[in-house]
């Protein structure tokens, strides 16, 4: 005799699955997270096989629940797919990304308008935050942090080079006479808080001795300091990839290098690894790693 387990909690054991939250698969079925877990549970009654371990704070896949969610979700997806060719029903998927603000500004945003042109199935919501992202706990399927790519129970792609690059305006290169690193002592070091030691790290590597690395204005984020420099206030160090346009189109320019490059210290893609699951993620994931190659 054919035997298969019911499909609502089929569906609600592959939403929590995929999400890695019982509360996001909710907000996808339109159901209560409640509603979920009781359906989790009837599968997991149906197949005799205990597909999550739960515990008051969290719920993670057992093995034999990975497994599974490996084995249904391609026949799922495949099911979505035919259905939505079959009756051209295409609701766009909500993919939910957070960044650095000056990341968005100068790197994201600007080729986001491509990826939303070519992907007409996902909207990307865009938020910003220098705090780190709680995957357990926040609505959020990805984040573009800064860091050396080790995060703990996540997958991190490694995105842009993070060459760090003297920068200002061409009015104020002319008006104090930067020609080399030593003519800094003539104008404002500023500073980004999120950044406190860049001008220490690039002022050694120079080779520089007598030039105080945390002296002049600070700023409460890159994109706040990247606004002084823009009106002249100073010199700051900028990741390169995020100035590129600037550089092109003359709105600022680099006085003279060195570029200092931090090696595996940049920003990565982060994400929890059940997100590969989801081929909205995937194609975001392919599409990212693309533009920073």
């Amino acid at each position: 005799m054919d035997w298969l387990p019911p499909l609502n909690p089929l569906r609600a054991f592959e939403a929590a699955g995929r999400f890695g939250s019982v509360r996001r698969a909710a907000e996808e079925l339109g159901v209560t997270p409640g509603a979920v877990s009781r359906q989790v549970q009837v599968l997991e009654n149906e197949l005799g096989v205990q597909l999550f371990r739960r515990s008051p704070s969290a719920m993670a896949l057992t093995v034999q629940g990975e497994q599974y969610l490996a084995a249904i979700s391609p026949h799922l997806d495949g099911i979505r797919e035919a259905s939505r060719r079959l009756t051209g029903r295409r609701g766009p998927e909500v993919l939910k990304v957070r960044a650095y603000t000056t990341f968005a500004m100068k790197w994201l945003i600007p080729r986001l308008s491509v990826y939303q042109q070519t992907n007409r199935v996902t909207d990307v919501r865009l938020t910003t935050s220098l705090e780190n992202v709680d995957f357990s706990r926040e609505d959020v399927d990805c984040a573009i942090r800064l860091g050396d790519g080790n995060w703990p129970g996540l997958e991190a792609d490694r995105l842009v080079r993070n060459e760090l690059i003297p920068v200002c305006t061409e009015a104020l290169c002319r008006e104090v006479g930067l020609r080399s690193p030593q003519d800094l002592q003539r104008v404002s070091l500023l500073h980004s808080l999120a950044r406190p030691d860049d001008w220490r790290y690039w002022l050694e590597a120079a080779g520089l001795q007598g030039i105080d690395p945390y002296a002049g204005p600070r700023y409460a984020s890159s994109v706040l300091a990247l606004q002084a420099v823009m009106a002249g206030q100073g010199v700051m160090l900028a990741q390169k990839a995020l100035m590129a346009d600037d550089l092109r189109d003359g709105r600022l320019v680099q006085p003279f290098g060195p570029a200092l490059d931090r090696g595996s210290f940049t920003y990565y893609l982060v994400y929890p690894a059940g997100r590969l699951r989801n081929p909205s993620f995937r194609r975001f994931r392919a599409w990212l790693i693309d533009q920073a190659e």
